[in-house]
This record gives structure tokens, sequence and C-alpha cells, in this order.
């Protein structure tokens, strides 16, 4: 398993960091994997920017638009 270190971590950062901890009866460290991992998720990323987009905004409900009525295309050829 992998190691990484975080440099210049903010004094109240990393004391709420351990509040959490504390709270939650874990390490400092354990505490950083279990944010990490909620954070990434399964890591498995969403297959296109629109399912992304429908994912994340999902939750606040939809929107009904009038769609105008469509006409056919013109001939790109011109007039004849």
């Amino acid at each position: 398993m992998a190691s990484i270190t975080i440099s210049d971590v903010d004094d109240r950062l990393r004391l709420c960091l351990e509040v959490r901890a504390a709270r939650h009866g874990r390490s400092l460290e354990e505490e950083a994997r279990e944010i990490l991992q909620q954070a990434i998720g399964d890591g498995v990323p969403v297959a296109n920017l629109g399912q992304r987009i429908h994912e994340r905004f999902a939750a606040l409900g939809g929107v009904e638009l009038e769609l105008p009525e469509r006409k056919p295309m013109r001939d790109p050829s011109g007039p004849t």
C-alpha cells in the first residue's frame, strides 16, 4: 500500500481533522483515509460530462422547458 505526505497543512485544518478523528474513534491517518475514500467514491469515472452534470444537480429537481416547433431544414444548396 502506498503512502502520501501532505505538506503545509494549516494548523486550524489539522486541529479540525484531529477533532473529527477523535469523534469517530480513529487516528488522524485513518480519518484522512476515510475522507479521501468518501471524496473519491468507488474511483470509477462517470461515462461522460453530461452524466456528471446530471448527477450533480439531480437532487435540485428537473426543469420543464417549452421546446419550439421544429421546422424542416433549408436546402443547403440554396434557392434554385
